[in-house]
């Protein structure tokens, strides 16, 4: 019997484009057009915007647990920004700028983690899904999208985010299998963030990257920098074009960090160092960006500050129409999944009503 190497075409890459410091390989730089360099920059200086503004409503008991994207806002503001309006975009959690890029309004965005049910609403004609927290629960959603389309004979593509954490989990793996096996026109970008919560990276996977999960799959895999919104950029824009052509799925690896907390919940200094985050924040793809627009004589000190001040004044807004939201009455978390309610969940309902009604809600709650 032999014994013999199996050759496997190699297939991962690893891109960037921009230094740690902005400074650009010419070679590779996708040269964006002035609008679009910009309208990425300024998706990434709002999403970090209404991340701080946020975490403070959260502290200040205004919205309920939030899931910060600080550090992580290229991988997700310079890769939506590849998809056509026919696309589909399947969320995580923590891409406000990919939402707010698609047209959700960002007091949809605040509407959710108030935990109002509208939160969870994509605009009328947008092809999103929700937002997602469960870990990968939404990359099988993705997976049947895009086959949808392969039966349909529609020429559009899926953009899935996933965190590093996600990557361990059953739905990540049997949907990149069916997505292989069938040619599905899916990309899978997965935020590698260095910690799922409390949980490092290599004690996440034993694989040297993530992107090189792909091999398995039978398709091709990307590892980028992701906090270099030009390699993110051209890494999406190419399994675009791949997967709209019939060139089936991609797997994209965006290597970043995640700066702030894991959600309001969490304590990150139980579990890694501030030498570690003070790293990071040399990489923070926001000064890395604004030096490389700057250098192209896109940006100057003038459009900086008109940036951060229609970021500010929209997230403002936002919040106060978020507040100026109707009081949602905590019994409709019965109210939609059943058109009659099972006996259980009749049971749970009325001792629900009667503990907010001595908690004082009883005026809201009894009237149902």
């Amino acid at each position: 019997m032999p014994r013999k190497r199996i050759e496997i075409k190699p297939k991962v890459e690893y891109l960037s484009i921009l230094d740690g410091d902005g400074n650009v390989d010419e070679a590779l730089d996708p040269r964006l057009d002035a609008d679009r360099s910009l309208h990425i920059y300024r998706l990434m200086v709002i999403a970090r915007r209404l991340d701080e503004r946020c975490i403070n409503m959260q502290r200040q008991g205004r919205i309920g647990t939030y899931g910060p994207c600080r550090g992580q806002e290229a991988a997700h503001c310079a890769s939506v920004v590849v998809l056509e309006q026919a696309d589909w975009l399947v969320q995580a959690f923590r891409e406000p700028g990919a939402a707010y890029h698609r047209g959700w309004p960002l007091e949809t965005v605040l509407r959710f983690w108030g935990g109002y049910e509208e939160g969870c609403r994509p605009p009328d004609g947008v092809n999103d899904l929700p937002i997602a927290v469960p870990i990968a629960s939404q990359v099988p959603h993705a997976m049947g999208i895009a086959w949808g389309m392969v039966t349909k004979n529609d020429p559009h593509c899926v953009l899935c985010y996933c965190g590093d954490g996600g990557t361990s989990e059953g739905d990540f793996h049997e949907s990149l299998n069916f997505a292989g096996v069938y040619n599905l026109p899916l990309i899978t970008l997965i935020q590698n963030n260095q910690w799922a919560i409390s949980i490092p990276r290599e004690k996440q996977t034993a694989s040297e990257t993530i992107a090189q999960k792909a091999l398995a799959y039978g398709f091709d895999g990307i590892q980028v920098d992701g906090n270099d919104p030009l390699a993110v950029y051209v890494a999406t824009k190419e399994a675009a074009d791949r997967a709209r052509s019939g060139g089936g799925p991609s797997l994209i690896e965006a290597v970043t960090y995640r700066l702030s907390v894991h959600t309001t919940a969490d304590d990150p200094k139980k579990y890694r160092t501030d030498e570690e985050v003070a790293r990071w924040e040399k990489l923070d793809p926001i000064p890395r960006y604004e030096k490389y627009l700057r250098t192209r004589g896109i940006l100057d000190d003038k459009l900086v500050a008109e940036v951060e001040e229609d970021a500010l004044r929209d997230v403002a807004a936002a919040v106060d129409r978020f507040e100026a939201s109707r009081e949602v009455d905590p019994l409709d978390c019965f109210k939609y999944m059943y058109a009659e309610l099972p006996p259980e969940l009749a049971e749970q309902r009325e001792e629900f009503r009667q503990a907010l009604e001595r908690e004082g809600y009883g005026k809201s709650a009894g009237g149902h």
